[in-house]
């Protein structure tokens, strides 16, 4: 293929907010040692960063170049951080890593499930991308964006000078055209790594991208991000496209994001497409990829008059009902038996939104507290205890997703889980951002 073959697609990659990175892939490495799950995940399980370092050990590891969440509050995080750039800096002066020029691969990863979940890695524009609730950009938040969460991942990433990504982005695409034809002819690619990761996390197998697969990637994207495209799914008109929304990682890549725009105060406008903060590193997968489950979370509210949250609940939506019926349909359960009240002309897209919205003033209003409840079991056992109600709510449908997001703005905070912790995405590839 010439070089206006390849220019032509690479416009059209930038067309869709996309970019083929230069990739760096650790090389001579233990590929066990060297992945390591996403930073946020185990947030509340320290022992099992705990055997992760033990698994480690002195070995080249992707876990020198990440800070786990749970370490974001201890008193020595600055040194902490300061390390991780020294040892950024340090990889790359022994030549841990390879450089993959201009490449995308492509993924498969097998979860602990078995199930097998397919992926592309690519590098995505930060302009084309906003968290902003109502935001018409082409990559979008899913979830309400916690602002207070973005400081702490900055100071992480600002002084850094590669990234490697958690992040997976989603595409709503049901006749499966983009990802799926590559997996037919992933033997004809090169394999870049094949391997088991640590503590359940399954296994891992990557390819690089040939032309041919790149080009096809970048029509099937283009075809899914047109207008025609987006009213055939959605039934809207006028709607500006949705082609990539944040199933994961959306507080790290709100902090690439704040990076950039920060990068760009002080570096003349000229310069700011070659900035290599514009971009982050990503996994895209189809969100109607088999593998992709979504679970519901449910609430369970503790230290409350139930009585009273239900009548203010009643109060909240007018012309609400006990009982099942037509319209949002909330389910119940505490010490004084169960229930169910329809909300018959919500606002909201989905019942978790027509609750949420209630719960945040209740609470505001009468300081109770709420957790966030995975599993229908543990919510009958925390609801069904004096002074506390559990709301079980349904599993939203992955048709839903992006139409809500286009509808509402976000979704709800812990809306739906996507996936268990083991099952998220272990950092392996990496990208200078310097």
């Amino acid at each position: 293929m010439g070089k206006e073959e390849t220019h032509q697609i690479d416009a059209k990659l930038k067309s869709v907010g996309l970019q083929r990175p230069d990739i760096l892939m650790p090389r001579g490495c233990d590929m066990e040692k060297w992945a390591v799950v996403a930073c946020d995940q185990f947030t509340s399980q320290p022992e099992y960063w705990e055997e992760a370092e033990r698994i480690v050990g002195d070995a080249p590891s992707a876990l020198r170049l990440i800070l786990p969440e749970y370490r974001l509050s201890e008193p020595d995080v600055d040194a902490q951080i300061q390390r991780i750039e020294e040892t950024m800096e340090r990889y790359l002066r022994q030549d841990i890593f390879q450089t993959l020029p201009a490449a995308m691969l492509y993924i498969e990863r097998t979860q602990s499930d078995g199930a097998v979940r397919h992926g592309l890695v690519a590098a995505i524009d930060l302009e084309r991308y906003d968290y902003t609730p109502g935001s018409a950009s082409l990559i979008r938040a899913t979830e309400g964006t916690v602002l207070e969460r973005i400081p702490p991942r900055v100071r992480v990433r600002e002084d850094a000078p590669i990234e490697l990504p958690h992040v997976m982005l989603l595409i709503d695409d049901p006749k499966k055209s983009c990802i799926e034809p590559i997996t037919a002819v992933s033997g004809r690619m090169e394999k870049l790594y094949d391997f088991d990761l640590m503590l359940g996390g399954g296994h891992l197998r990557g390819w690089k991208l040939q032309e041919e697969q790149v080009e096809h990637v970048a029509n099937a994207l283009t075809a899914l991000a047109s207008r025609e495209a987006v009213e055939e799914k959605y039934h809207l008109r006028g709607t500006a496209p949705l082609l990539f929304a944040v199933g994961d990682g959306n507080h790290s890549l709100a902090a690439a994001k704040t990076c950039y725009e920060n990068l760009k105060k002080v570096t003349p406008k000229e310069r700011w497409a070659d900035l290599p903060a514009r971009y982050a590193l990503v996994e895209i997968v189809n969100l109607h990829d088999n593998a992709l489950q979504f679970d519901a979370i449910h609430r369970v509210v503790f230290g409350v008059n139930v009585e009273h949250l239900l009548a203010e609940l009643k109060r909240f939506y007018p012309g609400s009902y006990e009982g099942q019926g037509e319209g949002h349909c909330i389910a119940y359960t505490w010490a004084g038996g169960r229930g169910s009240i329809t909300i018959p002309h919500p606002s909201s897209m989905l019942p978790v939104g027509t609750l949420q919205n209630f719960l945040d003033v209740y609470v505001m209003e009468n300081g109770c507290t709420v957790d966030y409840i995975h599993g229908s079991d543990v919510v009958e056992k925390l609801g069904t205890q004096e002074g506390n109600i559990g709301f079980l709510l349904p599993v939203i449908g992955k048709e839903q997703l992006f139409q809500t997001v286009i509808a509402d703005g976000v979704l709800p905070r812990k809306a739906f889980s996507m996936g268990h912790a083991a099952d998220k995405r272990y950092y392996v590839e990496a990208r200078r951002i310097k």
